[in-house]
Formats: C-alpha cells, sequence, structure tokens
C-alpha cells in the first residue's frame, strides 16, 4: 500500500476549479516531482495535503487512514509538513533558536532539540551564521533554515514548494545534497519546482499537471518527453513571450 494516496481532489474558487480531479499514489521513501505550467493547481494541491485548504471533493490517505479536513497543526504532528514558496522564519530570533524552538514544539526536550539543531546548522552550512538573527541572513540562507525547521524532527512526507527559486547556485546544490541524502535514507517527499534540471537530477519519478488535472505520471525523462506536457510548457512560454511583447 502506498504511503500517501491522493484521490479525485478538486479545489473551487468561485468560478475557477483550481484542481480538477487530482490523484496519484505517493511510495513510502519516494522522492516525486510535482511540475507543470504557472497556474496548473500544484501549490493549491500542496495546501490541500497540508490542511491549508479544504478540498471540494475527494481524498488523501497516510498509511490507509483519511487525513482530509485535519489541520495543518494535526497534519505537522502526523508528520506530514509543508515548506512554503515564501519563507516563513522567526526574523528576530536567532538561527540556531529558530530550530530550538522548532523541536521544543514538535516534541523534543531542551538537549535533544539543541543537539539536533547543532547537527542540522552543520549539515546545512549554516554554523557561522546561527547565532544572527534570521532575519540578518540572505535569502538562500533563510530557506536552508526553513528547511532545518522542516527536519527537526524527520516527518513521514515533506512537501516542498519551490525550494530553489531565486537561490544562490552554491546554496541551491546544499539544498540537493540535503534531500538526496534524506531520500536515501528512506525520507519520502514531494518536491514542486520549476527548475527542471533539479528535478531531472533528484526525481525518478515525476506528474505533471495542467489546468488542475493530471497531464502525465510516471518516469520523470519519458514525463517530459510526453507531447501533452511539451505543448502545456511551450503554451505557457507563448503567454509569457506575448505578456512581454
Amino acid at each position: 500500500m502506498a504511503l500517501l494516496q491522493i484521490s479525485g481532489i478538486q479545489k473551487r474558487f468561485g468560478g475557477l476549479l483550481a484542481v480538477n480531479g487530482a490523484g496519484m499514489d505517493v511510495a513510502d521513501g519516494e522522492l516525486l516531482g510535482l511540475i507543470g505550467p504557472n497556474g496548473s493547481g500544484k501549490t493549491t494541491l500542496l495546501n490541500v495535503l497540508s490542511g491549508h485548504l479544504a478540498a471540494d471533493a475527494g481524498d488523501v490517505k497516510l498509511d490507509g487512514r483519511s487525513i482530509m479536513g485535519l489541520s495543518p497543526t494535526r497534519l505537522t504532528r502526523l508528520g506530514v509538513l509543508r515548506m512554503f514558496q515564501m519563507t516563513r522564519v522567526f526574523n528576530r530570533v536567532s538561527a540556531y533558536d529558530n530550530l530550538v524552538v522548532c523541536g521544543l514544539a514538535m516534541g523534543l526536550d531542551e538537549a535533544g532539540a539543541s543537539r539536533r539543531a547543532l547537527a542540522l546548522l552543520e549539515e546545512l552550512k549554516l554554523g557561522h551564521v546561527m547565532h544572527l538573527d534570521a532575519g540578518q541572513l540572505s535569502g538562500g540562507q533563510k530557506k536552508l533554515l526553513e528547511f532545518g525547521a522542516c527536519f527537526m524532527v524527520p516527518p513521514r512526507v515533506a512537501l516542498l514548494d519551490e525550494p530553489f527559486a531565486a537561490v544562490h547556485p552554491v546554496m541551491k546544490e546544499t539544498m540537493s545534497e540535503f534531500i538526496r541524502r534524506r531520500n536515501e535514507g528512506g525520507q519520502t517527499f514531494i518536491l514542486v519546482s520549476h527548475d527542471m534540471p533539479v528535478v531531472v537530477d533528484l526525481c525518478p519519478r515525476s506528474v505533471c499537471m495542467n489546468a488542475g488535472r493530471v497531464l502525465a505520471d510516471g518516469p520523470t525523462q519519458q514525463v517530459l518527453r510526453e507531447p501533452a506536457v511539451i505543448e502545456a510548457y511551450l503554451g505557457e512560454q507563448g503567454q509569457e513571450e506575448q505578456n512581454h511583447a
């Protein structure tokens, strides 16, 4: 049985059907790429999976049990963690204390939270800025810090929404290696990204969405060769060129 079973998800905003019957299974230990042009429903689907939006129809099961309608707090306790496009850290607290606070909130004792925070800061190459307020860090360093917060207690499923956007290549490589190591250790990921080289490098399987539906699902290289996927991306590119004309 799949770790995560997503079936028939629908989410409407007024007259817009943002997600239209999307479904997929995610195996335990899988690193799944979720791709598609802008407005295809990827982020809306992640918001449903993490409890930040209520679906109008469909179901999501974790370990065979429905988790639909649960709050983000309850889902976090079940191990479904969400990383947002817009970085969320405590700007007036040190990088170290950001991680410790997250660890305490997730049930670690103070000594355990401190050990875990120090190990993650070292792994994410943030040791030299650990005592700076998070607001003083660069955008990429804040992204790395948020990565660390998500893994103070390793989740069952990590939902990553555009983690590489506007990040320096060196820090992007640190993130990529962090994801790869965790996945090799059995961590499950759903990765939303427009960075196709990274998706190809990290994700053996990808699901492409367009107009709220699943357009293709399979090995990443095969999905990217699907005529419907190529057409969806070329259509987006053509629209962008029109907008800039």
